[in-house]
């Protein structure tokens, strides 16, 4: 028995399997109803409205229907996509036993049902009327079935009969009306028969009598066909064979007989004994000629039909057997008891198979016969080898895991066939089977057969292993001699699997999968991999994927992992793409689950290639073509659509190109692909699929690419529009224009492309923004222009905001005069000496009696200190737009340079799509107009002509800087600068004729001059550089250490010795020389690529970046792995190698500069977690300490771990609204979603619950606040807030709240620099 789900719940009455989904409906002894998606184990819904058990339960084959009958003497007919109950039919007089819809309900919806009084009645659900009560039964009918084909019922009591019912005359009946279109109400006449039209009330009259009759005697439309004798005691269960003229029934006799029919009898054809107490239920298995009854003996037994014997027992401890079902076309069953219902398989339905010597060759087990499969010869040709010979009596029965389990085939033996089947029966056992390869079917050598616990491998030519029942490795020859054995590494080894090249082979054991090496007994390597199946390997034997029950792991041909991927469902079968081109072969794996193709890539990358409607087992896969079996072992071929896993490997391999091609060329849409394109940082490749505006839009703001974005904008602005216009509703799409140009301007500020940012606020009409635009990039024209616009909008506050940027105390005083701010208009005029202003405002606050006297005595008399008019300022730059933010260009943002191949220049691409972008002067001449906000008569506001032609041409234009502009008060300190030009300074060169000399030498050989000596390279590295790393490789220890000391503060240098030491012996190396000379000594240069450096050369330092990645990530694996120790250690020697590393360009100065932050925060981390055991005692502090330890800035996964810790430790002791704040932000990582850490998240979600419900802090003393901002003091570990005095880390940037006490100090994470002292910082090229 297969289990493939258990429910616990109370004693199941009635199962009924869904004919199509993977649903099975249980209906309960306390009145319920469920129903249970077997596949993932959850209970889809309940239905409670009987009262009492309910005993009898089917599905309708076509509708969303639902029948139920329960001790409540009601039929219910429920429609679960509704979820409720659509009608009930009452009629029988006691409890309900069972209850189903007639097998063709298209034609007949009926339902049949069978109760304690002592009827059978047939029910029409659409007329919800009786059709006929079946009487004669003189007892409690216990089961009523229709036969699936016929046009028979049968029917089970606790009289001891089974009785079989012919509903022919039902049928006719029921046709009859049908062809005439009457009324079911307006039935047949009792007396003539014939058909009578309605229309009369003498016939409705009639008719209701024919019911009443019909309700208390029946009706003839049913008639007894045979009257089964033979049970000694009640008969519980009758049912059909679903093909066969064939009865089974159940008994309290503890038998289980067969019945026979025929056209005038039946009869009894032998009876099944074994059980040992009543036999509750009993069916014939839908594809073998099994019968499987259950008992209240608690077991539930499988007998042969043919033998008539019973062939497997299956117990169950505690449990009493009431009901069992089988669904139609699968094979699977379902046995209800005491606690709950069982859903179970008799046999694996994986077909064993195999690879055979080329590619298009398959090996396979169909029923007992072996066959080949050439998939290379047409549409495929399946040739039988040989018929299998099954050893032991249940081996001689199909259907009840007889079969063979696995193929295993000899591909080191390339002269004859050889092929190893291994079946789990009695035990296990295992046939070699040979034969030659040029005549298969007519060559087959009598298998050798022994016995062995699980498959089988072939380890080389001649040789193949086994495992027996020892869990000995066993070595045979093609004669089934032993030749060796051999002890496994360790003693839980439960089966051999294949390890891809001649002597491994894989162990499994323990979750585990172990390669070992036979003749060696070296194990060459080990993987943790839960519940594994099988292994496949790919055609190359570099890759292995290890198949598990719910997950696939890959790794490659040393057993190191490559990546790991679950499945909700489990995993049936998997195979290797061998498809010729493509650049997938060996690196695409294809697996398929119950319902899906799916694909998996050794980066990790997952995905779904189609949907099946049946299970196949995947056996190859060549382009777009998947081969392999049925679960009725039959060759089948798939058509599947492999692109979007090809796009992504392309992608995660670089191929550019390819990629772009196949954007072109190919279907991929899809959010899904977006949203992958996305999260590995290629959006710009997404815009060239993308066509919805809105998407677009999305995307080219995530790249930068702010014309694209202007473009999609423009397209959804226009979009919007015409919605408004057809439903009429013109303010929701101005609010989502407003969204969409505000969050480009925001892209464009970001940028510093102040020109979109004003065509965004324009688009918006944020005026307000729109005038600080103007005052920060000097336009006082423009300003100018929207003081009167706001004069012309009537909007006093903007007006005089705009006069206030523009520095004109005229116009403001005219501003408040107007709004009748009199008092403050003279103050005004009065405070910048507008005298006419002052004196004409006066007269007017005397003509309406508004007091003067006192308003000057309210300003001071003593004169302001740096008191001035208020003007714009003068901006830093005077251009088109502001230097744009550097964004990074994507290999792939041009298309057109990426056709060319992958090689191609990444700059061929960077002309400016003009026609995407609009022209920016047009649109701020368009808005200038201003109809929408102007009033009518009110003057025209003339254009501007400034320039304004694009984002890309204001972005691509160049500062002209002049050599001889006046640099005002710049060139004052560098005129200062002395000698430190020195011999560097560029100097203008003079042509030198170099044959002049040979002129003048003659014959006078005293005119020879000695060449001048060239400097060293030594000489020219620290004159060259100001890096310290470049000074030790010159031998300069001192001038180097001077250097450490002003740029980063460096005190201890005892710490960096080694480091020293090795930047000074690995810029040069050491060439013999001739015989009895010394060595030669030479340097290693940087910057000798090129050519011969020269003066200008530099050292090649020892540390590169890629040292300290490599030391990061031992620190972060350290840290994983709770070993702080280990994990300081290395965070410290990043801070100890990143001041002697030269960094090539600015972007590894800022990633070097990035790992001295990292260092620091896991440092402090790891100092916080030494405390909190110091502190273990101490509530309140440690409750500090890892609250503390949450605010270091740590790896996801890492904060996830103090997240946890901290959350436990505030809710151990009580303080529940610190605890509180941990379980938010806990539940906020993005990790917690995942299902490895559901727990986390369910434990998390309980304590964010208590915490709320109990709302204190057991101590109210604690130095924490979670709503603040602060730092953590590196001495004290204790937080401090922005108004702290602190003091820093000259080097790592640690703060101290000690300034007195940690001033000129060591710091206490890098150990080597002083704090509190002002440098200029970090140097690193």
């Amino acid at each position: 028995m297969l289990t493939k789900f258990e429910s616990k719940s109370a004693r199941v009455k009635g199962l009924a399997f869904h004919p199509v989904r993977p649903w099975v409906c249980a209906s309960l002894h306390n009145g319920v109803i469920q129903l249970w998606d077997y596949r993932v184990g959850t209970v889809i819904d309940r239905f409670e409205e009987h009262d009492g058990p309910v005993r009898g339960v089917d599905f309708h084959l076509t509708e969303p229907l639902l029948v139920s009958g329960g001790d409540d003497y009601k039929i219910k007919v429920w429609d679960y996509k509704l979820r409720r109950c659509l009608f009930t039919l009452l009629g029988h007089l006691d409890y309900i036993r069972t209850v189903q819809f007639h097998p063709n309900t298209t034609q007949f919806p009926w339902i049949l049902s069978a109760s304690d009084d002592q009827t059978l009645r047939l029910w029409d659900f659409a007329k919800r009327t009786c059709l006929s009560v079946l009487t004669g039964h003189n007892h409690y009918v216990m089961c009523a079935a229709f036969h699936p084909t016929d046009d028979l019922i049968v029917s089970a009591s606790l009289d001891q009969t089974v009785r079989v019912w012919d509903a022919t005359g039902l049928r006719k009946k029921q046709l009859g009306e049908g062809a005439g279109g009457v009324h079911p109400h307006d039935l047949m006449a009792a007396s003539g028969g014939g058909l009578q039209m309605p229309g009369s009330d003498s016939r409705q009259r009639q008719q209701q009598g024919l019911n009443v009759q019909a309700e208390l005697f029946g009706t003839n439309d049913v008639v007894v066909k045979y009257v089964l004798e033979g049970h000694d005691r009640g008969v519980n269960w009758a049912c059909f064979h679903p093909t066969l003229p064939l009865l089974a029934s159940a008994a309290d006799d503890r038998q289980v007989k067969l019945w026979r029919m025929s056209e005038t009898k039946a009869w009894e054809v032998d009876t099944l004994r074994g059980h040992a107490n009543n036999v509750s239920s009993c069916l014939f298995h839908p594809k073998h000629e099994l019968v499987v009854s259950n008992s209240e003996d608690r077991s539930i037994r499988v007998w042969d039909v043919n033998k008539r014997v019973g062939v497997q027992t299956f117990r169950r401890e505690g449990d009493r057997f009431w009901i069992l079902a089988a669904h139609k076309t699968q094979n699977l069953l379902a046995a209800g008891h005491d606690s709950g219902m069982i859903v179970f398989k008799l046999e694996r339905e994986r077909p064993a198979a195999c690879f055979g010597p080329s590619p298009g060759i398959m090996y396979y087990v169909r029923g007992r016969e072996l066959f080949l499969h050439d998939a290379s010869r047409g549409s495929g040709v399946d040739v039988p080898v040989t018929s299998l010979r099954r050893m032991g009596t249940q081996a001689q029965t199909d259907g009840i895991g007889s079969a063979p389990r696995f193929l295993s085939y000899n591909h080191h033996n390339p002269t004859e066939g050889n092929i190893l089947v291994t079946s789990d029966v009695d035990g296990g056992s295992y046939e070699l089977v040979t034969f030659s390869l040029s005549n298969t079917s007519g060559s087959v050598t009598d298998g050798k057969r022994g016995t062995c616990l699980g498959p089988g491998v072939f380890l080389g030519r001649n040789r193949f292993a086994i495992l027996d029942r020892q869990r000995q490795i066993v070595i045979k020859n093609m004669q089934n001699e032993t030749t060796k054995r051999v002890p496994p590494p360790i003693p839980t080894v439960d089966g051999l699997l294949d390890g891809g090249a001649s002597g491994r082979v894989l162990l499994r054991a323990d979750d585990r999968a172990i390669l070992f090496e036979v003749q060696s007994r070296r194990v060459l390597g080990e993987l943790s991999a839960p519940k594994i199946k099988s292994v496949v390997w790919s055609p190359d034997g570099s890759k292995v994927a290890i198949l598990c029950k719910y997950g696939v792991v890959i790794a490659d041909r040393q057993l190191e992992q490559l990546c790991s991927i679950s499945d909700n469902v489990r995993i049936k079968s998997g195979c290797w793409d061998v498809s010729p081109t493509g650049g997938t072969a060996s690196q695409l794996f294809i697996y398929t689950t119950l319902h899906h193709v799916k694909y998996c890539l050794p980066t990790g990358d997952t995905g779904t290639i189609r949907t099946l409607d049946q299970p196949i087992y995947a056996m190859r896969a060549v382009q777009d073509q998947l081969f392999g079996l049925d679960r009725e072992a039959r060759p089948r071929s798939l058509r599947m659509d492999a692109t979007e896993a090809r796009f992504k490997w392309a992608l995660a391999q670089k191929k550019y190109g390819k990629v772009m091609h196949m954007v072109q060329n190919s279907r991929l849409c899809g959010r899904a692909i977006v949203a992958y394109l996305q999260s590995k940082g290629f959006p710009e490749v997404a815009l060239h699929f993308v066509k919805d505006p809105k998407t677009r839009f999305r995307l080219a703001l995530a790249c930068g690419n702010i014309e694209a974005a202007m473009e999609s904008a423009f397209a959804l602005e226009s979009q919007q529009q015409q919605q408004a216009e057809s439903s009429g509703n013109p303010a929701a799409a101005a609010v989502a224009n407003r969204d969409v140009w505000g969050e480009l301007g925001s892209e464009a500020l970001r940028q510093g492309n102040h020109q979109v940012v004003e065509m965004s606020y324009q688009r918006t009409k944020d005026f307000d923004r729109l005038s600080f635009l103007y005052l920060i990039t000097g336009d006082s024209e423009k300003l100018k222009k929207m003081l009167k616009i706001s004069n012309l909008r009537q909007d006093i506050m903007g007006r005089y905001h705009n006069a206030l940027l523009l520095g004109d105390a005229k116009e403001r005083t005219l501003v408040l005069e107007e709004s009748g701010n009199l008092p403050l208009a003279y103050l005004c005029a009065t405070m910048h000496g507008l005298t006419d202003d002052a004196e004409r405002i006066k007269i007017t606050m005397e003509t309406n009696k508004v007091p003067v006297d006192g308003l000057l005595e309210k300003l001071s008399k003593e004169p302001r200190q740096a008191g001035c008019l208020l003007q714009p300022p003068t901006p830093i730059v005077r251009s088109e737009n502001w230097p744009t933010l550097d964004v990074p260009k994507a290999t792939l943002e041009d298309l057109s340079s990426a056709d060319k191949g992958d090689d191609d220049d990444d700059g061929a691409g960077l002309a400016p799509r003009a026609s995407a972008v609009p022209d920016l002067g047009a649109a701020v001449d368009e808005w200038g107009a201003m109809d929408d906000v102007v009033p009518p008569g009110a003057a025209v506001v003339e254009k501007d002509t400034g320039v304004g032609t694009g984002a890309a041409a204001a972005a691509a234009a160049d500062f002209d800087f002049d050599d001889n502009d006046d640099l005002g008060d710049w060139g004052d300190d560098a005129d200062d600068l002395g000698d430190l030009v020195g011999d560097d300074a560029p100097t203008e060169k003079v042509p030198v004729d170099e044959m002049a000399v040979m002129q003048n030498m003659g014959d006078d050989i005293g005119d020879f001059t000695m060449p001048v000596a060239g400097r060293p390279p030594a000489a020219c590295w620290a004159a060259n550089s100001s890096h310290s790393a470049d000074h030790l490789a010159a031998g300069l220890a001192s001038s180097a250490l001077q250097l450490l000391h002003r740029q980063i503060a460096a005190s201890d240098f005892s710490i960096l010795k080694p480091n020293m030491l090795n930047c000074y012996l690995a810029c040069t190396t050491s060439m013999p020389g001739l015989p009895g000379s010394p060595s030669l000594s030479i340097p290693l240069q940087r910057n000798d690529a090129a050519g011969p450096p020269g003066n200008e050369s530099l050292p090649r330092p020892p540390l590169q970046l890629s040292h300290l990645v490599t030391t990061l990530r031992n620190g972060y694996r350290f840290f994983q792995g709770g070993k702080f120790n280990d994990s300081k250690a290395s965070f410290l020697q990043v801070l100890l190698d990143v001041p002697l590393v030269v960094c090539a360009n600015r972007a590894e100065a800022n990633e070097v500069k990035e790992m001295v932050a990292i260092s620091r925060e896991y440092i402090t981390a790891i100092r916080i977690k030494a405390s909190m055991a110091e502190a273990a005692n101490d509530p309140v502090r440690s409750t500090e300490l890892s609250a503390y330890f949450t605010h270091c800035q740590l790896q996801p996964v890492h904060l996830l771990l103090a997240l946890r810790a901290a959350m436990g430790t505030a809710f151990k002791h009580k303080n529940y609204i610190t605890a509180a704040g941990f379980a938010r932000r806990l539940l906020e990582l993005p990790d917690v979603a995942s299902e490895k850490n559901a727990e986390l998240r369910t434990k998390a979600t309980k304590v964010l619950q208590k915490s709320e419900q109990m709302a204190r802090n057991e101590h109210a003393d604690l130095k924490y606040d979670e709503t603040k901002t602060f730092v953590l003091d590196c001495q004290a570990i204790a937080p401090l807030y922005d108004k702290d005095p602190k003091v820093v880390c000259s080097y790592c940037n640690s703060a101290y709240g000690n300034v007195d006490g940690m001033t000129n100090k060591l710091c206490y994470t890098c150990t080597f620099c002083a704090v509190g002292i002002q440098t200029i910082g970090l140097v690193t090229g």
